[in-house]
């Protein structure tokens, strides 16, 4: 179940392009809800609900765009498995750089907390494990490396329409006092089914990262509405142990 859970978080969060990017600024009181489902004895299964948040917040000094997913699993599962996910992070409302990065996972009892502060190219990481001490580490990124939420919202600012059938991009996020390298592939558009925002034109892009979660050439996929919004409308993923996929049941505040 973690690394179906994994495969979900990465698939919602290991997507972005570096190059080309045009400026749009996300929207405050965004919510996005997706249904999330397993191959189980061959049958696709709805284990979860994730949802993704966005809301202005202001301190005495600035003002930041709090980015917040949760994943949670079906009440009728928790005897199975119980989920209670929170990704957090606070970024700048316009270049989404961040400054703050926040998870607290709940996972069958197993019990993580991390909080990674951003200083230019220093991240200062506390984490906390079950019952364990406390630790704090110091460690240095890359320029362009970001935590995983605001790279997923940093996508939808690029504009699809000058890429490439097959173009790829790497480039580099920070995950368990990490940085791990990423590649994304544009697979070029098809039509599917986006909650209530009905059938919509997507662009189709292939996820590969360095990490044993993920299996399979081009069978982690993302699909993002090909307009000025790019929501994410669709997800799959292939784990060792199985499949399973992403799919947005609701869209408001775009």
């Amino acid at each position: 179940m973690k690394k179906i859970l994994f495969s979900i978080a990465s698939l919602l969060f290991l997507c972005s392009f570096a190059p080309e990017r045009d400026e749009k600024a996300i929207p405050s009181g965004e919510k996005l809800v997706f249904a999330g489902s397993y191959n189980m004895s061959g049958l696709m299964t709805q284990l979860a609900q994730v949802t993704m948040s966005t809301e202005l917040v202001s301190t005495a000094k600035n003002s930041y765009l709090h980015l917040n997913c949760e994943l949670s699993t079906f009440s009728k599962w928790d005897s199975f498995f119980k989920i209670r996910d929170i990704y957090e992070a606070y970024v700048n409302p316009t270049t989404l750089k961040p400054s703050l990065y926040k998870r607290s996972i709940d996972e069958g009892g197993y019990i993580k907390k991390e909080k990674y502060a951003f200083k230019g190219t220093t991240v200062t990481s506390t984490v906390k494990k079950r019952k364990g001490p406390e630790t704090t580490k110091t460690f240095t990124i890359g320029g362009s490396t970001q935590d995983v939420i605001s790279l997923l919202y940093k996508v939808r600012a690029i504009d699809f329409s000058k890429f490439k059938e097959g173009q790829s991009q790497s480039f580099m996020i920070v995950f368990d006092e990490k940085q791990i390298p990423v590649t994304l592939k544009y697979m070029g558009t098809e039509t599917v089914k986006a909650g209530n925002l009905g059938n919509k034109l997507c662009y189709k892009l292939s996820i590969g990262a360095k990490t044993d979660a993920l299996r399979g050439k081009d069978k982690n996929l993302i699909w993002l509405t090909a307009d000025a919004k790019k929501v994410p409308a669709l997800m799959k993923f292939s784990i060792p142990v199985g499949t399973g996929q992403l799919t947005l049941t609701s869209a408001t505040g775009i």
